[in-house]
């Protein structure tokens, strides 16, 4: 399982994850958007090479898989596990990616860019994953050369992301917010600070399992220790609030969530047929529950792996064949409850 996904970084009870990713493109190259097969294949080549010949632990460190040779099926997976966005899994001619073991440091290439760099960890890590990032974009960048400007800064196939190139992201949990009914007021906030808020698999996904995941949205003319000082310091606040709620929760309405969490703890340990949204409505509450002691088992502290488990890519490449609708809300139920049964 992707080594991120265990949830056992700082603030783990609301925040899921912290991402960095670089926007990087290569001199001479032309922009992966314009249709160059033997340029793209060029591109891959070179990535790869100046990621494993930077030394011996790298070269076995980390492997590619080209996206042409993968099925849709692993894509998706790939996409669930966050390795790849949705556009490289659906413009997949010509695109690659080069990853580690844990899976927390992955280079997607001839994405939009020719170089998308990813670095994760668990919980609330912001300074942790630039640092990460930055060691791989500077192994990247003394063996080849980037497009760069120096009035513009990094060249990227979008303007927005010219500049830095960097965009970074907290994915937060934030089911109180969302019972209150201050979840949009929040999200409100984080749009007039200048953060877009986006679904789990970012832009144009669903808040799906009380699940948001905030980024900046400008990268030129700021640096990226502004970048990060300034979503760390937004993420504090929302942590906070989430937190307070949380707290009037338990004060106020102490049966009700107790009930709400053994409720969505038995459904999911009996029901047969189970869609994904109403899998990430259950598990939200028993992840809500678990944080406020109401259920108390260190499985469910790694809830985030199993919402992962139970996506469509992941259910399928674990079985090696493609589903209908119904027969993944059936398997869905049955890994559901064989990993709850003796929690």
């Amino acid at each position: 399982m992707t080594k991120w996904l265990d949830n056992q970084g700082p603030y783990k009870d609301t925040v899921v994850s912290s991402r960095v990713r670089m926007a990087r493109n290569i001199k001479d190259f032309f922009f992966p958007t314009i249709k160059d097969p033997a340029g793209g294949e060029k591109v891959i080549e070179k990535v790869y090479q100046s990621i494993i010949s930077a030394n011996e632990a790298m070269n076995k460190d980390f492997k590619m898989k080209r996206m042409k040779d993968l099925t849709q099926i692993q894509r998706l997976q790939m996409v669930e596990k966050h390795l790849i966005s949705p556009q490289l899994a659906k413009h997949h001619e010509s695109g690659a990616v080069v990853y580690n073991e844990q899976e927390n440091l992955i280079i997607m290439v001839n994405e939009e860019d020719h170089i998308r760099i990813q670095a994760l960890l668990p919980g609330l890590q912001l300074k942790k994953v630039l640092e990460s990032a930055n060691q791989i974009d500077d192994v990247i960048e003394e063996r080849l050369d980037y497009a760069f400007d120096e009035e513009f800064g990094y060249l990227s196939a979008c303007p927005t992301n010219t500049g830095t190139g960097m965009r970074a992201s907290v994915m937060l949990h934030l089911p109180a917010l969302g019972m209150s009914g201050q979840i949009h007021g929040m999200l409100q906030f984080a749009n007039k600070m200048g953060l877009a808020v986006r679904g789990v698999y970012g832009e144009g996904s669903d808040f799906t399992g009380n699940m948001y995941q905030i980024s900046n949205q400008v990268t030129l003319g700021v640096s990226e220790e502004e970048i990060i000082e300034k979503l760390q310091e937004i993420t504090m606040h929302i942590i906070e609030k989430e937190r307070s709620l949380r707290k009037n929760l338990v004060k106020e309405q102490p049966v009700e969530i107790e009930d709400q969490t053994h409720r969505s703890l038995g459904i999911l340990k009996s029901a047969r047929i189970i869609s994904l949204e109403e899998g990430m409505k259950l598990l939200s509450n028993i992840q809500l529950g678990n944080s406020l002691g109401i259920i108390k088992n260190p499985e469910l502290g790694r809830i985030h792996q199993l919402i992962t488990m139970i996506q469509p890519g992941s259910l399928q490449a674990a079985l090696g064949k493609e589903l209908n609708l119904r027969d993944l809300d059936i398997q869905r139920g049955t890994l559901l409850r064989e990993k709850l049964t003796n929690i």
